[in-house]
């Protein structure tokens, strides 16, 4: 089996993918109809994202009579999990914690998620390291003098 090609989504892209994701399947007018009042798009930019996102691999397409239902080639766990993987991949591993305490200063957080995030910190905390090592290139973050 071929590894799938990654697929990069656009902040407008994950707009119309929200949607798709939460309705399961959705024409270009019902997408357009849920963002009108956060993105105010005309409908032809809404046809462009889908568009883009069908080209992608995103969205798949089924014609119905005179219309086109839409629907996600892509997980929407899957997406979140290599859209955060991405952000730590471009900063210095010395400054994953400081990134993932931003977050969660950002975060609106129900009792829930509080219990499951308190129960991941206590099994990384059994594996935690004293230094965690710097994988930048001299010149790529503050740590150089830990660089040969």
């Amino acid at each position: 089996m071929q590894a799938m090609e990654k697929i990069t989504i656009s902040d407008a892209e994950w707009e119309v993918m929200r949607v798709v994701w939460t309705l399961k399947q959705a024409t270009s007018k019902e997408i357009n109809a849920v963002l009108q009042d956060k993105m105010a798009w005309k409908p032809a930019t809404t046809k462009t994202l889908i568009g883009r996102l069908v080209k992608k691999g995103a969205l798949t397409t089924e014609a119905m009579g005179n219309r086109f239902i839409y629907s996600a080639a892509i997980s929407e766990e899957v997406e979140i999990k290599e859209a955060t993987s991405d952000i730590l991949a471009h900063i210095c591993n010395r400054k994953a914690g400081e990134a993932i305490a931003h977050l969660l200063e950002e975060a609106a957080l129900s009792h829930d998620d509080m219990a499951m995030l308190e129960e991941l910190l206590k099994k990384k905390k059994s594996e935690a390291v004293d230094v965690v090592a710097c994988d930048c290139v001299p010149g790529q973050c503050t740590c150089q003098h830990f660089h040969g």
